[in-house]
């Protein structure tokens, strides 16, 4: 099992002394090692607040999230930092590659604060050979702002898998695209997850994505389902 939610719970507290919100209530989800996942629902509905709890960026207010059997409330800063790098991959609806940075030493970005590259002395030929697959080979050398909006996303999903995690987590991967491009990043999404042997979580509007993946959840008034569609 690569991922567990425990009976999950998230509450702000809302400004001026107007009380709380409860956006998450006793969500639970079991994804095994492989599995592709799509959350789906309205805006506002904490989809991403979700995402970020299972990629170790926020707590939740009560429930227990476990990664690859690690429980994230039991780690130090250090150790969450650990993992947000060598076993979580992240792919956000804005790319967030560095501009001064060509595309392969973005990709390679990762690879650096934890010593990765120099342990497996392959990590440049991982990045350019997962750039070939993705079609940038011959993009290598090319900075952020020479790249167009699905070439940016490529870049940044090639950056999500340089580690070789073992959990992708995409929030609205698509959502900056043309149609095209978003058709064509989803069926690369899949395949590459699949290549790679990834477990991949999709936050995200469109259904054509969401119908790529094995399952679909639906995220409304706080709890979370399986849809049968």
């Amino acid at each position: 099992m690569i991922l567990e939610l425990n009976h999950i719970e998230k509450t702000f507290t809302l400004p001026a002394g107007k009380g709380e919100v409860t956006v998450l209530k006793d969500i639970s989800l079991k994804v095994e090692e492989g599995e592709t996942i799509a959350v789906v629902g309205p805006s506002g509905s904490g989809k991403t607040t979700l995402l970020n709890m299972i990629g170790a960026l926020d707590t939740p207010t009560s429930g227990e999230v476990k990664v690859a059997g690690k429980n994230l409330a039991g780690l130090d800063d250090a150790e969450l930092s650990k993992t947000r790098n060598l076993d979580i991959g992240f792919i956000f609806q804005l790319h967030h590659l560095l501009p001064q940075c060509t595309v392969l030493e973005n990709v390679l970005i990762p690879t650096i604060p934890f010593g990765r590259g120099k342990d497996t002395g392959d990590a440049e030929d991982l990045a350019k050979k997962l750039l070939e697959r993705v079609g940038l080979e011959n993009h290598l050398d090319y900075f952020p702002g020479q790249l167009s909006g699905g070439e940016l996303q490529r870049t940044a999903f090639v950056r999500a898998l340089i580690n070789k995690p073992k959990l992708v987590l995409a929030d609205e991967p698509t959502g900056s695209l043309d149609r095209e491009s978003a058709e064509n990043l989803g069926q690369l999404l899949v395949e590459l997850n699949k290549e790679q042997g990834t477990t991949l979580i999709v936050v995200t509007h469109s259904m054509e994505l969401a119908r790529l993946m094995d399952k679909v959840y639906d995220l409304k008034n706080g709890t979370l389902e399986e849809s049968k569609w």
